[in-house]
């Protein structure tokens, strides 16, 4: 029997691009002499559109339907917690808007396989180019307020594709339903003493991925969270 990698993708209203997205994942990734079989599971939160639909046109894919839109955050833990029920030795995490570049995709899943680190991040920030520059100042602020937070500094904390090994699968766990959770993750990883990478990915961006995911504006409230996350783990020490 073939081991196992998952790959989550959180979905809400993702009809026009999804199925584009899911067609070029590969169903097999060989690293080394090892040749692992992808579980494509994709979350649909909510969608009030046919993002389930065009989901299931793809062959050998796992749909996970959330009645209400719940958020991106609840969305991942869904997915995280059916690989691990599935066994799978490792998980990626990618967004379903079309912004992430399958070879890039590949290589986080490499490094993981390979041993680099418990938790890979794909960073657009490490080359922005084609990135716009709100979208730039925007992340780079959140992923100060992280280091500021919680002490651990990535680049670019909102990244939505990130690659985790069953050491991370295990001991990763966070509450944040919205955006927030990318922070939160990375702040996890830390307390739980995990090793954290970031490699460069290519920044993809149409009219259609613009969008969508996270804004400036919507950033306040994923501040709000976090500032909220960190009280709470004060208080209760």
């Amino acid at each position: 029997m073939k081991k196992k990698i998952a790959i989550i993708i959180p979905a809400y209203n993702e009809a026009p691009v999804i199925s584009k997205v899911l067609e070029e994942l590969p169903d097999m990734i060989t690293v080394g002499h090892i040749t692992y079989r992808t579980l494509i599971i994709v979350i649909d939160d909510g969608s009030t559109d046919n993002t389930a639909t065009e989901v299931l046109r793809r062959k050998n894919v796992y749909l996970i339907n959330h009645i209400l839109n719940s958020g991106a955050g609840a969305a991942t833990r869904t997915g995280l917690v059916f690989a691990k029920q599935q066994d799978c030795e490792f998980a990626t995490t990618m967004d379903a808007d079309g912004q992430h570049h399958v070879d890039d995709v590949i290589k986080i899943i490499i490094a993981i396989v390979q041993g680099q680190a418990d938790l890979i991040i794909g960073s657009r920030l490490l080359n922005t180019q084609g990135m716009p520059w709100y979208r730039v100042l925007g992340n780079k602020g959140l992923s100060l307020l992280t280091f500021l937070l919680f002490g651990v500094f990535v680049s670019d904390s909102q990244s939505g594709l990130r690659a985790l090994n069953k050491t991370a699968l295990n001991k990763i766990s966070f509450r944040s339903n919205n955006f927030a959770f990318c922070s939160e993750m990375i702040w996890k990883a830390k307390q739980q003493k995990l090793k954290i990478k970031e490699i460069p990915i290519r920044a993809i961006y149409t009219k259609y991925s613009l969008s969508k995911g996270q804004s400036n504006w919507g950033a306040i409230h994923i501040i709000s969270q976090l500032l909220k996350r960190r009280l709470l783990e004060f208080i209760n020490g």
